[in-house]
């Protein structure tokens, strides 16, 4: 064994089986069958959409996903809480962790697919009567414990390693996704409870002013205490909202500083709650196509974890036939440590192993039902991806239609209660109607300002939510 003619001969016989392979005994990934159709049925370039989105041709079917979140989110004072909650975010910062572990078992996996290369050396001395225990130094470069991967089960696992971790990938890409939309939303419900306050505010101001005249006019006998007690109850009642949502502002800012794990970080005043507020997302094209969803990153994680469970399958199906591992070294042992590296000294060995499983108590026929079982799940759980995508987003194009045509309903509906209120009070005044009926178009119209201010703050969220359910946002700056 010692000659080293050998050695290049074991170095290409070892190459050749490193190289050697077969095709996977994996079957084809299956085609889901969500069962939807092939287009939303509620398009949303409508007339009244027209009249809020910003105007642009018919979007291509990815331009949702290829929008980034700077360029949909224009209000500077947002965008720096969303990088912020993109820098701290705890949640975020543990999906970011498991695409990392994942990764390293990817390629821990994928170690498993080449031989490993070692280096080891030996020395021993011995002594005692007739030297029976001599010298001995070795020095060798092998290959230990190397598995031969002819039907495919060490090249399927590392298949369904890499599939999770696109998979990981992918949910990191969804929790960014949903951050991105919860801070916004936030900040706008932020908003729309400071507009809330704002309107509270104002109207306890114009009825403690009402109040104090009411008293007045009661010192001078021109209405009954029924009518003061009754402006009284509208002063309480203004009080009480101005404090509720005094309380939701304060909610409001710690949920954001909750979201971007920097207490204070949510600005003392920002904007107020306009509402000609736009945002960069384009009227989409009717009949847009329902193959979008695809872009979705909490799809494509699925359709990872059904390729990962299909590989799996090739592993368990493998795991049947014999498995052939091999251990084989080239290198030099002497008696003497100086001679070492000298002539005579090689040698060279090769051990073929081969397992073949005859009975194992069912143990393989289990795991390959336990995969079949895990590829139907899979399947399952990319099919439900699918369809719960095409449902959030025909939900926020139902609603981007409506929400427009309940908008216009209720600025119209302010503007008659404002204009009723002023020819009320000019009644009361004039001493033709009595003060139930003044306090009564009061009431109307401060339930007006505060229903229009909740129609655009779901208007606007609305938006959000379509940009996020169409698989946009997870990009800084648009493509």
């Amino acid at each position: 064994m010692n000659d080293r003619r050998l050695t290049p001969r074991l170095t290409a016989l070892c190459l050749a089986l490193c190289l050697s392979g077969c095709a996977s005994l994996a079957p084809e990934v299956p085609k889901a069958d969500a069962g939807i159709p092939a287009a939303w049925p509620l398009p949303a370039t409508t007339i009244e959409a027209s009249a809020v989105l910003p105007a642009a041709e018919a979007s291509a079917p990815d331009a949702a996903a290829d929008i980034g979140w700077r360029d949909f989110f224009a209000d500077p004072e947002l965008q720096s809480l969303i990088a912020r909650a993109l820098e701290a975010n705890r949640d975020l910062r543990v999906a970011v962790l498991n695409v990392e572990r994942a990764r390293a078992q990817y390629r821990v996996q994928r170690a498993d697919q080449l031989p490993t290369l070692g280096v080891s050396g030996l020395a021993s001395r011995g002594g005692g009567p007739g030297n029976l225990a001599p010298d001995a130094y070795s020095i060798r470069l092998g290959i230990t414990d190397f598995e031969l991967d002819f039907f495919g089960r060490v090249r399927d696992l590392s298949r369904a390693a890499l599939q999770q971790y696109l998979a990981q990938t992918e949910t990191r890409q969804t929790a960014q996704l949903v951050l991105i939309a919860e801070v916004a939303s936030a900040y706008l419900q932020l908003a729309g409870d400071r507009a809330l306050l704002a309107v509270a505010q104002a109207t306890l101001a114009i009825q403690e002013e009402e109040f104090r005249l009411a008293e007045q006019r009661h010192a001078l006998g021109a209405i009954s205490g029924l009518d003061l007690e009754q402006a009284r109850t509208t002063v309480e009642t203004a009080r009480a909202d101005a404090a509720r949502s005094a309380g939701d502002v304060a909610r409001d800012v710690n949920a954001l500083n909750l979201l971007t794990a920097t207490p204070g970080a949510v600005p003392p005043s920002p904007d107020a709650f306009d509402l000609d507020r736009t945002f960069g997302l384009p009227a989409l094209p009717a009949g847009l196509p329902s193959e979008v969803l695809l872009r979705r990153p909490d799809v494509m994680a699925a359709e990872h974890r059904l390729r990962a469970a299909n590989a799996d399958i090739g592993a368990a199906r493998a795991a049947f036939f014999p498995s052939i591992r091999l251990t084989a070294s080239v290198g030099s042992a002497s008696d003497a440590l100086t001679r070492l590296a000298g002539g005579g000294t090689g040698f060279w060995s090769l051990q073929p192993s081969i397992n073949l499983p005859i009975f194992d108590n069912g143990r393989l026929q289990g795991n390959l039902d336990m995969a079949l079982a895990d590829q139907e799940i899979a399947l399952a759980e990319y099919e439900q991806a699918i369809q719960t995508g095409f449902r959030e987003v025909a939900d926020a194009l139902a609603l981007s239609r409506t929400l427009v045509q309940q908008r216009k309903a209720q600025q119209a509906l302010v503007e008659a209660a404002a204009k009723a209120n002023q020819l009320s009070l000019a009644r009361f005044k004039a001493g033709r109607d009595n003060y139930q009926v003044q306090l009564d178009t009061q009431r109307t119209l401060f339930a007006a300002r505060q229903a229009l201010v909740s129609t655009v703050l779901a208007e606007q969220i609305n938006r959000i939510t379509l940009y996020k359910v169409l698989g946009g946002g997870w990009l800084e700056r648009s493509q």
